[in-house]
């Protein structure tokens, strides 16, 4: 990695949001495109941060400050990027599933797969089966991440879980939340779970290859 990269991703990492503004102008003047500012620096900052998370490196202040300077970076690119250089590593469907009104959790699964390079479709919170469905048949996504914060709508993300798979044998579904452990989500025949946003980042990108 050019220095230039490597101080664009210490900034996201350091949660420096006015020094990548600057160091991107910078970079830019000096003539490197943006299509290689979002693909060697902004990027792999974010592949650093999802591990950093899951191990406990990194706490979610700082991994929200990293996605915010995340961001701002992309701000400063978007408008020199035409729609093919932007490459997602894949589109996630997510959502809360019925019963459920809790979304934080997913929130920031969602924003962590959105600044990872993922298309992520964000349907709400208490969503039935048929609105996971449909976004399944509309999106035509790589996976479907089902998020639950209450013991009560477990049952809804089982029967959720088999629904997808039923209609949709290709698409992966992952789950997590609060009461979820490792050991329910292989009961209910889901193809993974973490406990946190940085590991859902992780886990779909697996899934994804």
């Amino acid at each position: 990695m050019s220095e230039q990269f490597q101080k664009i991703s210490d900034c996201i990492l350091n949660g420096d949001d006015e020094e990548i503004t600057s160091l991107i102008k910078e970079a830019l003047d000096s003539g490197i495109n943006a299509k290689d500012i979002l693909n060697k620096g902004l990027i792999p900052a974010m592949d650093i941060v999802g591990p950093k998370m899951e191990s406990g490196e990194m706490f979610i202040p700082e991994v929200l400050m990293a996605a915010d300077v995340m961001k701002a970076g992309l701000e400063e690119i978007k408008p020199l990027l035409s729609e093919g250089d932007i490459s997602t590593a894949g589109t996630v469907v997510i959502g809360t599933v019925q019963g459920d009104l809790h979304d934080i959790g997913k929130n920031l699964v969602a924003m962590m797969l959105e600044v990872s390079g993922f298309r992520v479709v964000d349907i709400g919170v208490d969503k039935d089966i048929n609105s996971f469905l449909e976004a399944c048949e509309k999106e035509k996504p790589d996976v479907v991440g089902l998020s639950a914060l209450l013991t009560t709508t477990m049952s809804a993300m089982k029967e959720t879980v088999a629904a997808i798979k039923d209609k949709f044998k290709d698409i992966k579904v992952i789950v997590g939340g609060a009461p979820v452990s490792c050991d329910f989500a292989k009961s209910i025949n889901s193809d993974g779970y973490s406990d946190d946003a940085g590991g859902a980042v992780m886990l779909c990108k697996s899934l994804v290859k």
